[in-house]
């Protein structure tokens, strides 16, 4: 028998070859005499089409609004829950809602041939939900469930203890109702949070698929003409700057993990320092082979997937880092990612991170773009920011040319751990004195 013995030689890998323009596809846009914008692409790669229908919904009431978008589909008065469904089986579809602070977004899928039945129903839905009551009753209780469960994990509490600190008195600073405000939502009062905020002034429907873009608008403004016109969408207010100052410790007694969070400042997609920041985000902590990634995750084993990244809003952005790490180690995770945003700040990076960083954003840029749902998701998310899908290849662009100077100025803009305002959610008699070492610790109220 013969044995191979492989080869203690490494294969160099292969040089990357030039970053390549990005190319965006064409789009056709339309304002309806109605009020809504309608963007339409083709997109031929499966015989299906993707609609996404965004409608301004800020300062909308949280309870009321949370219930809505698991109940706006629950039948109209001429159609139940069930045989919505059923019709959209019938055209290999789907709809479901959502929303955030600034948005309910609507997604919907269907087979080429049946988009007209999928806006029909749309339209339905949108001009005469019924929201009854037994439908309402269920999704209450579910919603309740849901939140209560939330409020006993770590991540989510740690989510609204670094709202909170980050956005004061702000709108955005509660993104979750409390169970017994949805609890006490009745139907008629989703009935009336409709027919207030649930208008085309606005709004976008953005359809994507194996058809012509005329022919779809076409569809959208024959389905869609009877969408009520009025409404007026209310307006936040930007968001506070930062304040950095003591950490902000949240007691979780007996916890074996804390929840380490950290807020930086950040721009937003159209400021000229985007690009970059971008780019100095990824070498701090932003993917898998970034530098903090590597500090605690690799070389400490403090952590399994701590992540930053830019978080945009209407309103304003931020850069928010995340990680969990066990509890006798709170402290010294601290200590490292403040070691390593302080090194982003004050050092250049070196050229080969940069290069990896800058393929892995301008990669990300195409496999977002590679599916009609990635595509429909892409162009309806940059429309509620006031952009369009050539912003893509504008973005693209600055990351390919952002040089190390670039990169490290913007860095020591923002990322300096100075800017930083911080929270941890975890047993305060244990990690306490841990972090009061490194700096200035307030209990939480």
């Amino acid at each position: 028998m013969t044995v191979t013995t492989p080869s203690t030689a490494l294969r160099a890998l292969p040089v990357l070859g030039p970053n390549r323009a990005l190319k965006v596809p064409s789009t056709v846009e339309h304002k309806l005499d109605n009020g809504l914008t309608v963007i339409a692409l083709r997109r031929s790669s499966v015989p299906l089409v993707e609609i996404r229908l965004r409608v301004p919904f800020a300062q909308a009431d949280l309870a009321r609004a949370a219930l809505l978008t698991q109940t706006v589909l629950s039948g109209t008065s001429t159609m139940s829950t069930v045989d919505i469904a059923a019709e959209l089986q019938k055209v290999g579809g789907g709809l479901s809602a959502g929303a955030d602070p600034d948005r309910l977004l609507i997604s919907g899928n269907a087979l080429v041939d049946g988009l007209d039945r999928l806006l029909d129903i749309l339209a339905g839905v949108l001009t005469d939900a019924s929201y009854p009551g037994e439908e309402v009753d269920t999704e209450r209780s579910r919603l309740v469930d849901r939140i209560r469960v939330a409020q006993s994990q770590p991540s989510h509490l740690a989510r609204v203890a670094l709202l909170k600190r980050m956005y004061g008195a702000h709108p955005y600073a509660i993104q979750t109702p409390a169970p017994e405000q949805v609890a006490a939502v009745v139907p008629d009062e989703l009935r009336a949070l409709h027919g207030e905020r649930l208008h085309p002034a606005g709004a976008t429907l953005v359809i994507v698929g194996d058809l012509e873009p005329e022919q779809a608008i076409a569809s959208a403004e024959r389905m869609l003409a009877k969408w009520n016109g009025g409404g007026s969408p209310a307006e936040l207010p930007p968001v506070p700057a930062l304040e950095p100052g003591p950490l902000t410790l949240v007691d979780r007694p007996d916890s074996v993990q804390s929840s380490l969070r950290l807020a930086l400042p950040a721009v937003s997609r159209k400021h000229p320092d985007h690009a970059a920041l971008q780019l100095a985000n990824l070498v701090f902590g932003g993917y898998f082979s970034s530098r903090w990634v590597e500090n605690i995750r690799e070389d400490k084993g403090y952590t399994y997937g701590p992540h930053s990244l830019i978080e945009h809003a209407v309103a304003g952005s931020a850069l928010v880092v995340s990680a969990e790490v066990a509890t006798e180690v709170t402290g010294p995770a601290l200590l490292e990612t403040l070691y390593e945003l302080g090194r982003i700040a004050s050092l250049p990076p070196k050229d080969d991170e940069l290069e990896q960083a800058r393929q892995y954003a301008l990669g990300t840029l195409q496999l977002g773009m590679s599916t009609q749902a990635g595509l429909a998701g892409l162009v309806s998310t940059y429309a509620g920011f006031g952009l369009r899908l050539d912003y893509l290849a504008e973005h693209a662009a600055r990351l390919a040319k952002a040089g190390k100077d670039e990169v490290a100025a913007v860095a020591a803009q923002y990322l300096a751990p100075a800017r930083a305002a911080a929270v941890v959610l975890g047993d305060a008699a244990k990690v306490e004195s841990g972090l009061a070492a490194l700096t200035a610790v307030q209990r939480s109220s």
